[in-house]
């Protein structure tokens, strides 16, 4: 069962889990659509993966099984790779 995680790995933009603006890899490392599309072209910078949009898990659902709390930030963020 995906994590979904709260925030973006680069910018700890919160992500909350009906959020359309989530992208996660094969490994669920998420990023925000900014900066997955400017800074990582869509590539994990941890596993080179694709990024995807992160499906949302229905409202019902999250009171059984809720979105993690855990945030996960890149230290230093994601540099650019344009």
């Amino acid at each position: 069962m995906l994590q979904l995680r709260p925030n973006c790995e680069c910018c700890n933009r919160d992500l909350p889990p009906d959020s359309g603006q989530a992208l996660i890899c094969s490994f669920e490392c998420t990023f925000c659509v900014d900066c997955g599309t400017q800074a990582l072209q869509m590539r994990c910078p941890n596993c080179s993966g694709e990024l995807l949009q992160r499906p949302r898990r229905p409202a019902a659902m999250l009171v059984q099984y809720p979105a993690s709390t855990e945030r996960v930030l890149k230290q230093g963020g994601c540099a650019k790779t344009a």
